[in-house]
Formats: structure tokens, C-alpha cells, sequence
């Protein structure tokens, strides 16, 4: 079987099971307190013009959502973010299970927009029973979003403005940040996304490494003691080296960008194939996830060879799926599934 369910099939890019195999047997400091991480945060530090900027490295996605957000919120604040984002959909109730509301908010595009989140805000408040109600504390967004669209600069700029205007913290989940940074629509860049929000990640996890989420905390009320949150919430990997080194892999000569556009390439490639074939698109991305509607019968048959992961059942009759290529894609699978995508429409 091809898989083309998710961005994570594969292990790591060679160079990091290289580097790895190179310092196996090396004496390393735990807990992300050695020379690799250090590294690995002066890179990240310099790619996003912020050297006060605070650098954490977590295992994974979920994980890095739960930390940050626990950490920001008091008992009574929530995370507001579009319905389709991960922490209210993909994450079992993590958010919930650290005892903060998820307030989700309908959006066609999987984004927020700052008029969205300013109206979320001016409703709370001039709410008589606002103390009743929880408190909208952070904004979480996604770059790429859950279904594959991403953000332009001067909506996140907008956004961040609003967010500073209430009192609000801005969360930026990275897992697939290095997809959104390869689009051919993206207009923005590390120090662009550190500059405007008050803590994101860099995802390691989708894009090359075994395992790993960098985090990047910009706004000082919320550095205080986040290593204490780290460790309560089961995240501080002891050998914690391992993921500095990844990300010193990663980030040190820009392969982290170069493989994410590989992906990107191999996604719009399919994306144009689909519709020159005639498939309707679900969703409208040009990140590495592309979403398609597809016949019951094109999709049976289709699967005996793929995997895809399901979206939707627009109808009856159809489905909609999600194909996502990655960092380890290989182009002769995508050339076939573009041939087996036209033989059975």
C-alpha cells in the first residue's frame, strides 16, 4: 500500500539518523540543558531575529498544544479557535482535560480573522454574566491550518493587533509550519511569525524529524516558569539532546524549507492532475494537503493500492478525502496515483 494519509509516515531525513548515529555513545546532559539544544536555539533564535526569545523543545504536537495552553490560562480562561483547529478535533479533549474551555468558532476556511476575535471579546464583556461565562483569553491558530489553507501577513498582522487591544494571548500551532512557509501563496517568514504573536512552535514531527516540537515563547509574562509546566505535563524528555539535535539538522543550512517544498511541489502536482481530470476540491489548499471529492466507486478502487485519510460524506454517493505528501514522498508515487486518480474517475 501507498500511504498518503498523513505527513509522518516515514522515519527522519538521513542526515539527522546520521548525526545521531555520529553521538550515540557520547556522555550528553539531560533535559535539554546541553550543547545540542543550545544550538539549536541559537539558530532558531537568529532565523527569528528574537535572541530575548525563550526556546523549548517538546516530543510532540498534542503534547506542545496542552503545555502552552495550560500554562497561559488561568482555571477560568478559555482558547478560542475555528472549529476545524486541531485542539478542538484531533486531540481527545486534551484542552478540556486540563481544565480550560475550547471555544470554537464556525469558519469556512479553517482561519480566524481579527473581527471574528474582536467580536468575540466585546461580546464576554458586555455580557452582564460575563463572570458566569468562561473568559476568552488566548487566540489558536494554526500555519497551515487543519485543512491545509494558511495565513498572509497582513492577516496576522491584523490579528496579533487585536489580540494586544484585548488583552489576549496569540498561539501559533506550528506542526506544519515549514509546508505553510514552502507555499507558493505564503508571504511570510520566521521573524515575521515570531514578531507577531506571543509564543508558536516549529513542528519537527511532519517535516523531517524523528519526533519533536520546537517552541518559541516571545512575550515575557508567559517564559516564567514554563520549564515547571514542561515537566508536570510529562514533556520534559530526559534525553533531551535528541531533539536539539534534529532541529540543529533541520534548521542550520535551510534543509528544513527545502524538503517542505519538495512536498509542496509533489501536492500541487496532484492538486492540478485532480482538476484536470475533472475532481472537485473539498477544500482549497496549496500546502502539502490537498482535499478532494471523489465517487464511491473511484475511491474503492483507489484504495486497494492507497491510503488516504476521509474528511467527509458530501452525499451519499461521494466522498471527500484528504492526500498528503511529505518531507520522504517519493515523485514515482505520485506520478502513479496521478495515472490511477485519471484511470478511475
Amino acid at each position: 500500500m501507498l500511504r498518503f494519509n498523513n505527513d509522518y509516515n516515514e522515519g527522519a531525513h538521513e542526515s539527522i539518523l546520521k548525526k545521531l548515529a555520529e553521538i550515540n555513545m557520547n556522555q550528553i546532559g539531560g533535559y535539554g540543558e546541553d550543547e545540542y539544544c543550545d544550538e539549536a536555539r541559537d539558530i532558531i533564535k537568529k532565523l527569528c531575529d528574537a535572541p530575548g526569545a525563550d526556546v523549548h523543545f517538546l516530543v510532540g504536537g498534542t503534547q506542545t498544544n496542552l503545555t502552552v495552553i495550560s500554562s497561559a490560562l488561568r482555571p477560568y480562561q478559555c482558547a478560542v479557535c475555528a472549529t476545524t483547529g486541531h485542539i478542538n478535533v484531533h486531540e481527545t479533549g486534551a484542552i478540556e482535560a486540563t481544565g480550560h474551555k475550547v471555544f470554537a468558532v464556525p469558519s469556512d476556511n479553517g482561519k480566524l480573522t481579527a473581527k471574528m476575535i474582536e467580536e468575540i471579546y466585546n461580546k464576554h464583556w458586555s455580557d452582564d454574566a460575563h463572570e458566569h461565562i468562561a473568559q476568552p483569553k488566548l487566540v489558536y491558530i494554526s500555519e497551515s491550518t487543519e485543512i491545509g489553507t494558511i495565513y498572509t501577513k497582513k492577516e496576522l498582522e491584523e490579528i496579533y493587533a487585536v489580540c494586544k487591544k484585548c488583552g489576549m494571548y496569540l498561539f501559533i500551532d506550528g506542526a506544519r509550519l515549514a509546508y505553510a512557509l514552502a507555499s507558493e501563496k505564503n508571504d511570510l517568514d520566521f521573524k515575521t511569525i515570531a514578531a507577531n504573536c506571543d509564543v508558536f512552535y516549529i513542528g519537527g514531527t511532519k517535516c523531517g524529524a524523528l519526533f519533536g516540537e520546537a517552541v518559541v515563547i516571545t512575550n515575557d509574562t508567559l517564559k516564567q516558569d514554563f520549564r515547571y509546566m514542561i515537566k508536570q505535563k510529562g514533556g520534559m524528555l530526559a534525553k533531551g539532546w535528541l531533539l536539539g539535535v534534529q532541529f540543529s539538522e533541520l534548521l542550520r543550512d535551510g534543509l528544513y524549507l527545502k524538503l517542505a517544498e519538495r512536498a509542496d511541489r509533489l501536492a500541487i502536482k496532484i492538486r492540478n492532475a485532480a482538476l484536470e481530470n475533472g475532481y472537485k476540491l473539498y477544500y482549497d489548499s496549496y500546502t502539502n494537503q490537498q482535499f478532494f471529492v471523489m465517487s464511491n466507486k473511484t475511491y474503492t478502487e483507489l484504495s486497494k493500492k492507497y491510503v488516504f485519510s476521509t474528511e467527509a460524506k458530501p452525499d451519499n454517493d461521494h466522498i471527500a478525502v484528504r492526500i498528503c505528501t511529505d518531507w520522504a514522498t517519493k515523485e514515482e508515487n505520485v506520478d502513479q496515483l496521478i495515472k490511477d486518480m485519471a484511470i478511475y474517475k
